[in-house]
């Protein structure tokens, strides 16, 4: 399918060639590495062997400038779930169940100089307009919170924990060597709302849940939560916003 999403000042539309991508991958080094402080790469493009199989979504101001992405990986069934870039940290076996279409998106993000929200308006547009299109029944993929002490994020994971732990016939199980495993405590919801990653916050506003552990990811200096949004399970109030915004 094609996309094009006009909304004010910013368009949404596929990567259509080597440039768009590659201009997709800088924009992820900018985010991911130079910004959370890690080593820049030599190339500065933060790419791996999921971006060929991959839909990448470009999100550009009206000077054509890359202000934000994510890419989408379909899978034609659920027993393609393994190919997936979370099936290197979790236990999807559960999901191969799942009867639904399946689609992981990634690498979502933001340049960390523009907080302007109507940037994330068009992409959840975008996004919606996909779903709708193709028949989406299930997003997922890795939610990520900075650093890899899970000192600053206890009271998020409680919160996790306690309200928004996945169905059990489709939790991921533990398959990465290092995981920090949620527990039952006492947590103070503003100070779990603060310190949880925007986009996460956004998918949980839609229904989403989450793994019972957190992945530590020291290459990436992030502790990865495994997301799942069932498309059904959106509260009406906010698909309806959400369709608003993809038309």
């Amino acid at each position: 399918m094609t996309m094009t999403l006009r909304k004010g000042r910013y368009v949404a539309r596929f990567a259509q060639n080597d440039a768009d991508v590659t201009a997709a991958q800088a924009l992820r080094h900018l985010c991911f590495v130079t910004a959370a402080g890690r080593a820049p790469l030599a190339d500065g493009l933060d790419r791996d062997r999921f971006d060929p199989l991959c839909r990448h979504v470009l999100i550009e101001d009206g000077f054509r400038r890359l202000v934000a992405c994510f890419r989408l990986l379909p899978l034609s069934s659920a027993t393609e779930i393994g190919g997936s870039y979370a099936a290197q940290y979790y236990d999807l076996c559960g999901l191969q169940r799942f009867t639904g279409r399946l689609v992981e998106i990634g690498r979502f993000c933001v340049d960390p100089g523009l907080s302007d929200p109507d940037v994330l308006r068009v992409a959840w547009g975008a996004l919606t307009r996909f779903v709708d299109a193709t028949g989406v029944d299930m997003l997922f993929g890795c939610s990520s919170f900075a650093g890899v002490s899970p000192d600053l994020y206890r009271d998020a994971f409680g919160l996790l924990q306690a309200r928004h732990l996945g169905p059990d016939q489709w939790r991921p199980g533990i398959k990465a060597a290092e995981v920090i495993r949620f527990a039952p405590a006492a947590t103070d919801p503003r100070l779990a709302l603060l310190h949880m990653p925007p986009l996460l916050r956004t998918y949980l506003g839609m229904g989403g849940w989450v793994s019972d552990h957190a992945v530590v990811d020291r290459a990436m200096n992030t502790l990865h939560v495994f997301t799942g949004v069932e498309i059904a399970a959106i509260p009406t109030g906010r698909a309806r916003a959400l369709r608003a915004v993809a038309v």
